[in-house]
């Protein structure tokens, strides 16, 4: 597909939009728009094995997750948003690389709820921080079964209050291996299936 190559060809040189241009940003949320009115899913959370899985963030507007970039001694590495259908359950996890021996972890868990056929809200839980080695990290997968089953880490592990403000995300395109979301906060995240 067209519109897919292109919008992959304008976000691969900009590092998940760390080093994007405001001129590479227009074309990038150009591309995107041109995609979302071709979106092979309109009803994306009826296709919920499309869905399912672990996903790796490959742009984002999200300043958040990009002055991930910024902590002192060390870069970012791969964003990865997994999602497991079957206990609506949502799991965010960065890797941060450093000095040897500090690889790093931040991890936010969260439970989504359908609210319309593309639009899901967002609740945090828990978030866990800390470093790779400590945690026993060695994939998103083993870290989210570790997760689920209930671990504790040596690191920074700690609930998110049930009443902190829930945040909503606007599924707008999906298909195999490509899915594009667009939240609250006016961000819009772009990812590849990993």
């Amino acid at each position: 597909m067209l519109a897919k190559n292109q919008l992959l060809a304008a976000i691969a040189p900009v590092n998940r939009g760390l080093k994007a241009t405001e001129l590479e940003k227009q074309a990038i949320l150009a591309a995107i728009a041109t995609l979302e009115d071709l979106n092979p899913n309109p009803h994306p959370l009826e296709a919920l094995d499309l869905l399912d899985g672990d996903w790796r963030l490959i742009y984002t507007t999200s300043r958040e997750l990009l002055n991930l970039e910024r902590l002192p001694f060390s870069h970012l590495g791969q964003i990865y948003q997994c999602i497991r259908t079957k206990s609506n359950s949502v799991y965010n996890i960065a890797e941060i690389f450093g000095l040897p021996y500090l690889d790093g972890i931040v991890t936010a868990c969260a439970r989504f709820s359908p609210i319309s056929h593309r639009r899901v809200e967002v609740r945090f839980q828990r978030s866990v921080i800390g470093l790779s080695r400590l945690i026993g990290y060695k994939s998103p997968s083993q870290l989210i079964t570790d997760i689920e089953n209930g671990k504790k880490f040596t690191a920074l592990d700690f609930t998110i209050s049930a009443n902190n403000n829930p945040g909503w995300l606007d599924i707008t395109y999906l298909d195999p291996d490509l899915r594009i979301g667009r939240g609250n906060r006016e961000n819009v995240f772009v990812l590849t299936r990993a």
